[in-house]
């Protein structure tokens, strides 16, 4: 019998991969939305409403039939991702300053809201949280899973906040599991979805005269692919449901991340170098945080995957050039050179790594 998967925000950047990471993986895989979501695909869902969310937990669990069979089997798992639409709940920490009480009311008070209909109903909820949670003070990272927690800002006290509201909710069972992980880019429908897609856009602003554009030169960041976090959940979950009523003894929190460190003017000038663009137009700013800002962020939340290694989960990542390379570079057919895993673009001839079948597949179906 297959498990059966319910993906909140399954219309957004992350939750859009999530869902095909479990559909892939043999699961029958239920996405949810709100201002994106589509009757064909999506089930449109408030979180902000525990009415909806009970009955959507009910309607998939037990779902009505028509003649024999059932479109759902009983769901083991209930994967919470709250990278939902930007209308529904702010990744981005500016925005969720401008709107506190939004913040508070989707990261918070929702996500006691699923841990509470999940574990009442022997639903396993993974709850994906941030590193933001962190202080991200210089020489503190690696953060292991067991670090203090000391959020810099309003974002990270709201998701810090949800992890201690899924984990109070579900810690007699041990069916509720925190995920964190960084910055995350991949395949968007707008680029403004991540906050590293929209540096390109930032680069093209940076071709205009006179653009003199300011861009952080300071902090380290170690964007992580969609693509890559969909396994994991899938991976995490497959794992945590296996393990029966050992779960309870299994980690509460997890970290996932890239390797790849970053500056957000690296990510800028890597970009501009893989699209041929120069970078006159955009300056440095190694300042720093403004003391006198309303929105902090850290130096280093850099993420220690060691818990998950330690679960024999595999935490390898898309190489962040290599992906955007491909991603730029793409066309119907590549011709070998004759390297193992190697190929190169017939549009410019460079050689570019296929690290992955998920990158092959992203750029096959582009």
């Amino acid at each position: 019998m297959a498990k059966t998967a319910l993906i909140t925000g399954a219309t957004g950047l992350l939750g859009r991969q999530v869902l095909k990471a479990f559909q892939r993986a043999g699961w029958n895989a239920v996405g949810t939305g709100f201002t994106r979501a589509q009757p064909s695909s999506t089930l449109k869902v408030d979180l902000g409403s525990q009415n909806e969310i009970i009955t959507v937990l009910d309607e998939v669990k037990n779902p009505k039939t028509t003649g024999s069979s059932s479109l759902y089997d009983p769901p083991p798992l209930h994967l919470h991702s709250l990278f939902v639409e930007p209308g529904a709940a702010n990744r981005f920490p500016d925005k969720c300053d401008a709107d506190p009480s939004g913040a508070r009311a989707i990261n918070v008070t929702a996500s006691g809201y699923l841990a509470h209909a999940t574990n009442t109903r022997a639903i396993l909820l993974i709850y994906i949280s941030t590193d933001y949670v962190f202080p991200g003070n210089g020489g503190e990272a690696p953060y292991q899973t067991d670090a203090q927690a000391k959020p810099p800002n309003l974002y990270g006290q709201t998701k810090l906040d949800g992890e201690k509201a899924v984990l109070a909710e579900t810690r007699a069972t041990g069916l509720g599991v925190v995920l964190r992980v960084p910055v995350l880019y991949g395949e968007a429908q707008d680029h403004k979805e991540s906050a590293v897609n929209v540096l390109l856009d930032v680069v093209w602003k940076a071709q205009e005269k006179n653009a003199d554009i300011s861009v952080e030169d300071w902090a380290s960041r170690y964007p992580t692919n969609t693509e890559d976090v969909g396994r994991v959940c899938q991976d995490i979950a497959t794992k945590y449901i296996e393990a029966g009523e050992k779960r309870s003894l299994m980690p509460k929190v997890l970290h996932f991340s890239s390797e790849d460190r970053y500056t957000k003017y690296e990510i800028c000038q890597l970009l501009a170098d893989i699209m041929g663009l120069p970078l006159d137009g955009m300056v440095r700013n190694k300042q720093g945080n403004d003391p006198n800002g309303s929105v902090q962020r850290p130096y280093d939340t850099h993420l220690s995957t060691n818990a998950l290694k330690d679960l024999g989960i595999d935490v390898q990542t898309q190489n962040f050039k290599d992906w955007w390379w491909v991603m730029q570079h793409r066309k119907p057919k590549f011709q070998t050179d004759g390297y193992s895993g190697d190929e190169r673009c017939e549009q410019c001839g460079d050689r570019i790594q296929i690290l992955s079948v998920q990158l092959t597949s992203l750029y096959v179906q582009s």
